[in-house]
């Protein structure tokens, strides 16, 4: 085979496996294009100190004009942090349940196995639309996401504003 041919070859080959890749789109490739597949969105705080994921963050809009945090936040450092307030759409929320974030022990906002509340009165933005949502924290700042809103229907219909949660007792445990 000619060194020509041999060169042929070798362009064709590359040409053919660059088409079938898709390597061709450039940076508009569909593989390229990051879709967020939940209606919540995440943030995180990951530097020496602090190790902080905000996960499946929304707020529900309720009949009664108020705002309500749904979401889960997980500290994995072994040093604690708290959770020191909320506000939705500039509106500090009041703030029940746990808020001292320890290793690996989420805190939840909503749903069966939720040990924190969030809720921020007068809120009047439409569902469908996003709004900003600042978490502040001790260790690890603040936290500003847009939230995307959601009515209190379907799978957010026993979302409501009232009944606070409680902060779990403390587990006391005796050394030897």
């Amino acid at each position: 085979m000619s060194a020509h041919k041999h060169a042929l070859s070798i362009f064709a080959i590359f040409t053919i496996a660059v088409s079938l890749t898709g390597c061709g789109a450039g940076l508009n490739a569909s593989t390229r294009q990051i879709t967020q597949v939940t209606d919540g969105v995440e943030a995180y705080v990951i530097n020496e100190q602090n190790n902080i994921r905000v996960v499946n963050l929304l707020v529900v809009a309720t009949a009664d004009q108020s705002a309500v945090l749904v979401g889960t936040i997980v500290n994995a450092k072994d040093a604690p942090d708290t959770l020191l307030g909320v506000a939705i759409n500039g509106t500090v929320a009041t703030l029940t349940g746990t808020t001292t974030l320890l290793k690996n022990a989420p805190v939840v906002f909503e749903g069966e196995i939720a040990n924190a509340k969030a809720v921020a009165s007068g809120f009047t933005v439409p569902a469908g639309v996003q709004t900003s949502v600042t978490l502040f924290f001790a260790r690890a700042g603040e936290v500003t996401v847009d939230a995307l809103v959601r009515e209190a229907a379907d799978i957010y219909a026993n979302v409501t504003s009232g009944a606070a949660v409680s902060a779990p007792a403390a587990v006391v445990t005796e050394t030897e």
